[in-house]
């Protein structure tokens, strides 16, 4: 029950039924704040305690200074946890073990329980195998159920073993695209209360529902633990940027150009840590679909959340995917009552204001390797020929006569476009990312492939190998799937097909898009252009590519060409998408269809031909773009209510291959001592009632020196198991044959292999081993310090008991929430890290798992200091944390050098995790003393 300090608690009347509401204008204030701390301030006006939650906190945000830096910290209670499997199968796995912990201590293991709806879908685990085929998809779905069958069991039993816990089976959909089509309420109803939806989830890109007036965002999987058994989400009150929308989108562009566009702009402005929202005349022409999109990207541009107030757009989309009534007419009416109802007029307090004209936005793409690296779509052929470079060795020069590849012919044969104008530029904005684009074409290195049919072709540097439509990003929003499809139609009558080296593939977010597309009769000019149906999954956006043709791959390899994947996906990291691919670009759907028809980078989509008609004419993308009206015909025509009822009425229940999974039965789970997939991991193991005191780290050496940008994807396991990595041969030693090794995120629930695989993605740069790329560091325990595994090295190193230390530039951490990033970390034994800046929420699982997470000082770093990562490093000043918490802890090196490090540590919530040698802990010892 509140303390209800302000008289908020009301009553609201919708149709026949009254609710329980906690009224924001009781607050002085509360009229002039964002949306979303409006959103913040009802979260801590219903949870008030008097002890975690005071009179004072709400005040604060009633208060809040839009200037001032974030100091404040609140405690947020998410009304619900979202999970996809990857992240997920670890959480119920602690959840698990923290049950035999309970059960050891002396406690009843029924209190671990979800005190808030948690639901997981499962849509990480199904990989592209298969493509190209009219039995793909269920090629594939075998596939997958076997590499994961004994998740799914587990899965399985944690849905029947735990209350507030539901699974969509896998087959369904993307856990993002699920959430805002059906799981997503919008607003709340609970025990007789209604309240804002708010979430938060084990994915990054949750903040998807941010289009849906749903605040949400990422977190690292044991924060989401955490806030399943019922612990806040403690967060210091934030800087929030207003983002005001004017005009409309032209013609031509899509959601995809508009949300790389927005990355560009916020990625340069700087939001790590704020909240981003949208207000202005400008967000009514937003479609919901649109808004999804740009939500769907707040990590690519760095802030917690990207979100849309409530409107009549958001009311007409839950009519669309079959909410309830009852439920449409309790949003609108409780968002009206509230003050979260849109005023486009209004202009909230805001911490920083951008302004953009949806007028300017022009076709883009994004690459070669960041998400915000905006390419105007006109300049890609040249700024390709510039970036290329980086990628191949430097004596290969490029002949003075090279052309863009195009069928057999010579790119001369062909007259250029008369491209639509929204194809020739980005007026005036953009110019930046091109001033170092050259007219020459990059470096060329024909390379000849051999078909197994017996024929031959070429492929080059910037040949592109891997065309998807996949993620939630893109594949949520009907407009750009349409034109996806329409380009494919028009292609395929023109007599056009993609090029024999492209894996082409489709993988949606949900059924629905299938349902439009066969309702519109589009689905078998997709087939035809080899877009079969692959899966319902993320797939290459997450790395699940599946292996490239072998023949390609083999082409590839030896001759080290750097090739390129074109993706509809929001992620584009080195060594995210496929192995042999060096170079990845975001794209909307139908660009990617038109790439997997160019065939290369190299081709100028916006002037040069794409092939030859069937009279021998040349096509252009203009020839085979479709129009604005075209597309909203289909959409209109095609996509109705009736759609999401039916594909969501059965949605926990899965097919016969789910149901007929065998499971154990009982509150604590029956761990299988030969299970490679789902093991009982070592966080408890000696863990007393009460914590020891924090000591300070001496004697430590650095297991790893890193630069800048260092991702989650660097750190964290992910993708293919390499046979002689150590997860490899982990695996091969417990009689696993290497086609069944599976991916990293398909055995995040067994420790073994996942501390085998952190710190071992393939572009890892470890400076303390130049010339080595991927998990190598070099083991000081032996003389002279030989390159090793850092597995290996790090297992000598704690025999000998020794701690580690990981040295890092800026933006440590970016990406995406991976939890598996912060504990694979702590199992290696690294105690502390040190780097010039973190990305939120990597710097918080960190301290979740008892990692030390420390800051050079201003103007600082590795290299400025001297440090070469050979030293020998001591931390004094960290016992300082049983009391308080010390802004600094001073750091000395064998060496000489002395530095006083910024402790990261932000909130006295954080500090108890510490204190406790993490979130679960701390969790465990809580429940234990009530």
């Amino acid at each position: 029950m509140s303390a209800n300090s302000f008289d908020a608690r009301s009553t609201l009347r919708v149709g026949d039924e009254s609710y329980e509401i906690f009224r924001l204008d009781k607050v002085e204030g509360s009229a002039r704040l964002p949306y979303s701390l409006k959103v913040l301030l009802e979260n801590l006006l219903r949870t008030e305690d008097g002890a975690n939650i005071t009179a004072d906190h709400i005040r604060a945000i009633g208060g809040w200074d839009s200037q001032a830096q974030p100091s404040q910290e609140i405690q947020f209670t998410p009304a619900r946890v979202i999970m996809q499997d990857f992240t997920g199968v670890p959480c119920v796995v602690d959840l698990a073990t923290m049950r035999e912990a309970v059960k050891e201590l002396g406690g009843d293991p029924a209190k671990i329980n979800p005190l808030a709806p948690a639901e997981l879908v499962i849509d990480h685990s199904v990989i592209a195998d298969k493509f190209g085929t009219p039995d793909s998809f269920a090629r594939n779905v075998e596939l997958e159920y076997g590499r994961n069958r004994e998740r799914y069991q587990f899965l399985r039993w944690g849905q029947t073993a735990f209350d507030e816990f539901k699974v969509v089976p896998p087959g369904t959909g993307i856990v993002h695209q699920v959430n805002i089509e059906h799981l997503a309420r919008t607003v709340m109803v609970r025990n007789g209360q209604a309240y804002p939806d708010t979430l938060v989830g084990t994915d990054s890109h949750t903040t998807m529902v941010n289009g849906l007036g749903v605040l949400g965002w990422g977190v690292g999987g044991i924060e989401a633990e955490a806030a399943m058994l019922g612990q806040p989400v403690s967060m210091l009150i934030p800087r929030v940027v207003g983002f005001k929308l004017t005009g409309e989108l032209p013609a031509g562009t899509t959601a995809t150009d508009l949300v790389l566009t927005i990355t560009e702009m916020l990625r340069e402005h700087g939001v790590v840590g704020k909240f981003v929202e949208f207000y202005g005349e400008g967000v009514g022409a937003t479609t919901l679909a649109n808004r999804a999109t740009i939500g769907n990207m707040s990590p690519e541009f760095g802030s917690t959340a990207a979100i849309f107030p409530i409107d009549a757009e958001t009311i007409n989309y839950l009519t669309l995917t079959g909410r309830s009534e009852e439920q449409i007419a309790l949003v609108e009416a409780y968002a009206k009552e509230q003050g979260l109802w849109l005023d486009p007029a209004a202009e909230p307090d805001y911490s920083e204001k951008l302004e953009l004209d949806l007028a300017t936005v022009v076709p883009s793409i994004a690459g070669p390797k960041r998400p915000q690296d905006r390419i105007v779509l006109s300049e890609a052929a040249k700024q390709f020929g510039c970036d290329v470079r980086a990628y191949v060795e430097d004596d290969e020069q490029a002949p003075q006569d090279a052309v863009s590849p195009v069928d057999e012919a010579s790119a001369e044969s062909f007259p250029a476009s008369d491209s639509p104008a929204y194809f020739d530029g980005d007026n005036g904005e953009g110019a930046a990312r091109h001033a170092g684009a050259s007219d020459r074409p990059g470096p060329s290195k024909p390379t000849t492939v051999t078909a197994p049919d017996g024929s031959t072709y070429e492929i080059d540097h910037g040949a592109v190998t891997v065309a998807a439509i996949t993620s939630c990003t893109n594949t949520s929003n009907p407009t750009v799937m349409v034109a996806a499809a329409l380009v494919a139609k028009k292609a395929v009558e023109k007599g056009l097909t993609r090029k024999p080296w492209v894996k082409t593939t489709l993988a949606p977010g949900s059924k629905v898009v299938m349902d439009y597309y066969d309702r519109a009769g589009l689905t078998p000019y997709l087939d035809k252009m080899g877009f079969n149906l692959v899966g319902y999954g993320c797939t290459t956006c997450i790395g699940n590519s599946g292996p490239l043709p072998e023949e390609v791959s083999k082409a590839v390899n030896e001759a080290d060409l750097a090739v390129a994947a074109v993706l509809s996906g929001n992620r584009n990291f080195e060594g995210r998408i496929n192995p042999d691919v060096k170079m990845n670009y975001l794209a909307s759907p139908p660009l990617v269809v038109a790439y997997a028809i160019a065939g290369s980078m190299k081709v100028d989509i916006t002037r040069d031909a794409l092939g030859v008609d069937k009279e021998g004419k040349p096509v252009h993308l203009a020839d085979i773009w479709p129009t604005e009206a075209e597309v909203n015909e289909v959409v209109a025509g095609a996509i109705g209510q009736d759609m999401f009822k039916d594909s969501y009425k059965d949605v926990f229940a899965g097919d016969q291959q789910w149901t007929s999974l065998p499971i154990p039965t009982g509150d604590t789970f029956e761990w299988d001592a030969e299970s490679t997939y789902v093991r009982k991991p070592p966080y408890f193991d000696g863990m007393g009632e009460e914590p020891e005191p924090v000591e300070d780290v001496t004697g430590a050496r650095v297991l790893a020196k890193l630069g800048d940008s260092v991702t989650t994807d660097h750190i964290s396991p992910a993708g293919a198991i390499k046979a002689d990595s150590p997860a490899g041969k982990y695996l091969t030693e417990h009689g696993i044959e290497r086609r069944d090794f599976n991916s990293y995120g398909s055995r995040r629930g067994n420790h073994e292999v996942m501390i085998r695989g952190t710190f071992a993605n393939i572009r890892l740069r470890n400076q303390i081993a130049p010339g080595t790329e991927g998990g190598y560091t070099r083991d000081f325990t032996k003389e002279d310090g030989p390159v090793s595994f850092i597995y290996d090295a790090s297992r000598n190193y704690i025999e000998q008991g020794v701690p580690l230390v990981v040295l890092a530039g800026k933006e440590y951490g970016s990406g995406s929430s991976r939890d598996w990033a912060a504990k694979g970390t702590v199992l290696l034994g690294v105690q502390v890290v040190i780097a010039e800046s973190y990305e939120r929420i990597h710097r918080s699982n960190l301290i979740g798992m008892g990692v030390l997470p420390l800051q050079f000082p201003e103007g600082q770093s590795a290299d400025s200091l001297g440090l070469t990562g050979e030293e020998t490093f001591s931390f004094t000043g960290v016992t300082g944390l049983n009391d308080s918490i010390p802004s600094t802890v001073k750091v000395t090196t064998d060496t000489g050098v002395e530095f006083d490090a910024v402790l990261r540590i932000d909130t006295p919530g954080e500090a108890d995790y510490y204190r406790n040698g993490g979130i679960l802990q701390y969790v465990l010892r809580s429940l234990l003393r009530k």
